[in-house]
Formats: structure tokens, sequence, C-alpha cells
């Protein structure tokens, strides 16, 4: 998290975030009146960094000395490839999507936890390794590794203080039945409740003992749904929308793809990110407060 400013001058900020970003005693004026704006201090020793890439907004309350301001910030997604192949073909099938659309959020593009168990159907079109999240049978009604695979999941999201999740086929599955999981304190105990979802080409879980803990209640959070007509996971995905509160959908013409945008799929993301990120900009541990005389402030 960061802060645009116009150059203000004697403004002393203290941002109170629990992990992410400390500022303390610095003027907005030297953050901003530096070569290539806007920075920030990323501790409390004062040291300025260039974080262009991860752009926030600081919006500001005229009113008496000691005002609340929030700041706006890029949404964190743990983006969960599909089956048997990588985080970084994940990485790489998105770059078909607009800059538009990565300059508004921060994606992270783990691995899955185990190596691929078979052949995968990405061979001849992207380089191994590749990996899979959990394993399961014929009919994909018993699963292997489901515990640890939730445990990886939850590691990760730990380690990049993550905000939603992204899937893709079996990541889209893993990332539709989480909310409901953590809802139930069966998965994800260790961090907070996830606060948005994006699901590409997804499913319901067809092993009955976790599904049935997975969608006894809708899924509440805010949730962005791709349905391809030519997909093969298309009626499922459809199920799927029966057990989720208020879904946002993209169709698209594409089978079982990351798809490109056309201009109404490109505005319906667009304004979900927008919507998630005052979400996740409005979490209590984002609150900067900052003094200043407001005849410091430029016109």
């Amino acid at each position: 998290m960061h802060l645009i400013v116009p150059p203000i001058s004697n403004v002393t900020l203290l941002v109170i975030n629990k992990s992410r970003v400390k500022i303390q005693h610095a003027t907005l004026s030297s953050i901003y009146n530096r070569q290539n704006p806007p920075y920030i201090c990323s501790n409390l020793t004062g040291t300025i960094h260039n974080l262009r890439s991860n752009r926030a907004v600081l919006e500001k309350t005229m009113g008496s000395e000691g005002s609340d301001l929030f700041v706006k910030r890029k949404p964190r997604i743990l983006c969960l490839h599909g089956f048997r192949t990588s985080g970084e073909i994940f990485k790489t099938q998105l770059k078909k999507w607009p800059e538009s659309v990565h300059e508004k959020v921060q994606f992270f593009f783990p691995d899955a936890p185990f190596p691929c168990n078979g052949k995968s159907e990405v061979e001849g079109i992207f380089d191994p390794p590749y990996y899979e999240w959990f394993q399961f049978n014929k009919d994909f009604t018993e699963y292997e590794n489901f515990d640890k695979c939730l445990e990886h999941i939850e590691d990760l999201m730990i380690k990049h203080e993550i905000d939603g999740l992204m899937g893709f086929s079996q990541g889209a599955i893993l990332s539709a039945a989480l909310p409901g999981l953590q809802a139930k304190g069966l998965a994800l105990t260790r961090v907070p409740n996830i606060r948005f979802v994006i699901i590409v080409s997804g499913a319901k879980l067809k092993n009955q003992t976790w599904a049935d803990k997975a969608y006894s209640l809708p899924i509440q959070c805010p949730s962005l749904h791709f349905l391809g007509e030519a997909d093969f996971l298309k009626p499922y995905g459809l199920e799927l929308l029966k057990s989720v509160e208020d879904p946002i959908v993209i169709h698209h013409p594409k089978g079982h793809t990351i798809p490109r945008f056309d201009e109404e799929g490109l505005e319906k993301m667009l304004k979900f990110i927008d919507r998630v990120e005052k979400i996740v900009s409005n979490k209590e541990d984002d609150v900067v407060t900052v003094s200043y005389e407001e005849s410091t402030i430029a016109a």
C-alpha cells in the first residue's frame, strides 16, 4: 500500500497496518517530490522506495487536525492454476487480459503442492513442470491429499496476505469451495475471511462429503464467474451459480480456456475490481491518521 498525493507540506503521517506498511513522521512533500513519484516510507527508519506498480490513492477528508483518511489499495489475488499446469502457465494465460485489468490488482501465481502424476493436457503447448492441487478417481468423487492442498493454500494466503482468490478449472473448483469451508471452520482458519472470488471455468466439488460442507450455505462474498459457451464445464458452472448469492457472470463464446474480454465483459470485470478495491481498502487496519493545517494544502 502506498500513497499518491498532491504536493502538500508539513503533514505528519501515521499508517496503522498490521503487517504491510508502516509510515511514521514523514511529510507528504518528501514522499511526492522525488524522482518518479509516488514513493512511500516502507519502514520506521524512513527508507523511501519506489512502489509505482502497487498504486494506491489517498482520499482526504478536509476538516480539523487529525482527520481520518482511507487508502485505496490494489486487491491481492491468489491465482490457483488448472489441473496439471503451473503458476507460470496461469500467468502466461492471463497475459491476454488488458493492462487496464492488471494495473488494478496484484496477482500471485503459486504452483500447486503436488507434481503432475500423469499426462498433462497442455504438453506441447506449455513447457513443464506441471502440478496438481489434489488427486481424484475417474468419476471425481474420491479425493487424495485434499487436506494437504487446503493447508498449502492457507500457507500461501498467509505468505502473500491475500484478499481474494481466482481460479481456473481445478483451481476454480477450489476457489468456489473455500469460502463455504472457511465459514464452517473447516479450512483457512488462520487467515481472514476470503473477501471475493473469481471463477473461470468452475464447478462444484463432486466428493459428497466435502460438497455438503462447502455449499450448505450460499457463497456470500462477491463473486465473478466466467462461463464459456463451448466449455464442457459450463453445465456444472451453471449449477454452481445456484449456490452463490448475487453472482456476476461474464459469458464468452470459447471453450475451456482463459478468455479474452469483449467490451461488455471488460466493463463487468473492471466494475467488479472497483467494488472489491473498496472492500479491501476499508478494513480497519488500513486507516491513515494525518495531521495538517488547511492553509498548507495546495489548490
